[in-house]
């Protein structure tokens, strides 16, 4: 099947934060105008697996609280049971990287412009400019109180 005839593909990241919820909504709204569906995504790591001196985790209990906080997330977005258009995606990584990588051969990327991370992620950098700098894709950055219709 060509390019020109496939269901377009949006990817919205999920973090629990009011502005990816949001986000999620405007992804769906927007899924249901062009035809298209979304991919939910959710980034999950290990606490202090980026630093030298990780502590000790169980890896699978924190995969397990992503998973749920994905699952709930979108849920509480959409309702019960969720929409047939959203696929929930949980991947191992940093959020940006994620992102960029989930989308991929999207249509469209979309994020929250205001997610979970602190004065850390300000330093850094904060996802939503580094989706916005990297991603294959167009990018919509959607603030926790825009309304969708």
């Amino acid at each position: 099947m060509d390019r020109q005839h496939e269901v377009p593909r949006i990817v919205a990241g999920v973090d629990g934060s009011p502005s990816s919820r949001t986000a999620l909504r405007w992804a769906v709204g927007y899924a249901g105008l062009v035809g298209g569906r979304v991919d939910a995504v959710t980034a999950w790591e290990i606490p202090g697996e980026a630093s030298w001196s990780a502590p000790a985790v169980d890896a699978t209990l924190d995969q397990e609280q992503a998973e749920r906080l994905l699952v709930d997330e979108v849920r509480t977005v959409l309702g019960e049971p969720g929409s047939l258009l959203v696929n929930e995606r949980l991947v191992h990584g940093p959020p940006a990287e994620v992102l960029v990588h989930a989308a991929q051969g999207a249509d469209m990327l979309v994020v929250g412009s205001r997610g979970r991370g602190g004065f850390r992620r300000a330093l850094l950098g904060s996802v939503s400019l580094q989706v916005a700098l990297h991603a294959p894709c167009p990018v919509t950055i959607v603030r926790p109180d825009v309304s969708v219709a």
